[in-house]
């Protein structure tokens, strides 16, 4: 419930991605390929299989969806929390799902076989 809320509420603030400038958007696009890739190769570094490299690479291009906007929220309160929400699920999550996956799988795959 509490993800299909947070679903609610970026849905409901995607303008707030467009008041912000091409920074965010563009870091929200970009940073999970740089992270997910960074992710592949240290789990080639540490020897796992081509489906583990995947996994740590899908893993560290992925945004927190659950604790981090709580915890911005405490250290951060007059942070604006619709922005953080809107790009995590507005952006990267689905670009990870649709590109991203693929994307470390192929790397992980070249990268291992």
């Amino acid at each position: 419930m509490f993800l299909i809320h947070l679903g609610y509420l970026a849905g409901l603030r995607i303008h707030v991605i467009k008041e912000t400038g091409a920074g965010l958007f563009t870091f929200a696009l970009l940073f999970p390929f740089i992270a997910g890739t960074l992710g592949v190769v240290g789990g080639y570094i540490a020897g796992l299989s081509v489906g583990g490299a995947t996994i740590l690479g899908v893993l560290s291009a992925s945004a927190s969806y659950i604790a981090a906007p709580a915890a911005v929220g405490i250290a951060l309160p007059e942070a604006n929390p619709s922005l953080s929400i809107t790009s995590s699920l507005g952006i990267t999550f689905p670009i990870n799902l649709v590109f991203g996956i693929p994307t470390y799988y192929a790397i992980a795959q070249f990268l291992i076989i």
